[in-house]
C-alpha cells in the first residue's frame, strides 16, 4: 500500500490525536463526527495514504479537539506542498488559531485599538510571560 503522505506533519498530527483521544473515543467515533462515511479513512489519514480534503478540515479539527486553523496550515501544506503552502501565507497571511485571536483582541482592547508598535520592551515583557 502507497502512503505518500506518511510523514507529512498533517498525518503526524492525526496520528497523535488519535491516539491522545483513544481513551474515549475510537477512530469510528472520530471519523463519524468528521463526516466520513468509512471509519477506515482516519486509518489511511494517520498512515499517510490519503491527503486531508481540504472540506473536512472545520469537521475534522473539532473531531481531533485540534484549532482548525492549525490543522488547516498542515492540510494546505500537505496537499500543494511546502512552496505552494508558503505563497497561499505570503498572499493571505497565517491563518489564526483561537487562541491567537484572543490575544489579539485583548491587545486591541487593552491599547484602544491604537496598533501599538512591537518595541524591544514590549517583545522583552510578552517573552518573559513565556519564560523565554
Amino acid at each position: 500500500m502507497s502512503t505518500p503522505f506518511h510523514n507529512t506533519p498533517a498525518a503526524q498530527l492525526i496520528a497523535d490525536r488519535i491516539q491522545a483521544l483513544s481513551h474515549r473515543k475510537t477512530q469510528g467515533e472520530i471519523a463519524s463526527e468528521a463526516g466520513f462515511a468509512n471509519a477506515n479513512m482516519m486509518t489511511f489519514l494517520k498512515n499517510g495514504r490519503n491527503k486531508v480534503p481540504l472540506d473536512r478540515v472545520p469537521a475534522l479539527a473539532k473531531a481531533l479537539e485540534v484549532d482548525p486553523a492549525y490543522l488547516m496550515r498542515l492540510t494546505i501544506e500537505q496537499a500543494v506542498g511546502v512552496t505552494a503552502a508558503q505563497a497561499v501565507v505570503e498572499i493571505f497571511g497565517t491563518p489564526a488559531t483561537e487562541n491567537e485571536r484572543g490575544w489579539l483582541m485583548e491587545l486591541r482592547n487593552a491599547s484602544d485599538n491604537s496598533d501599538p508598535r512591537l518595541t524591544a520592551r514590549s517583545r522583552a515583557a510578552l517573552r518573559g510571560i513565556f519564560g523565554k
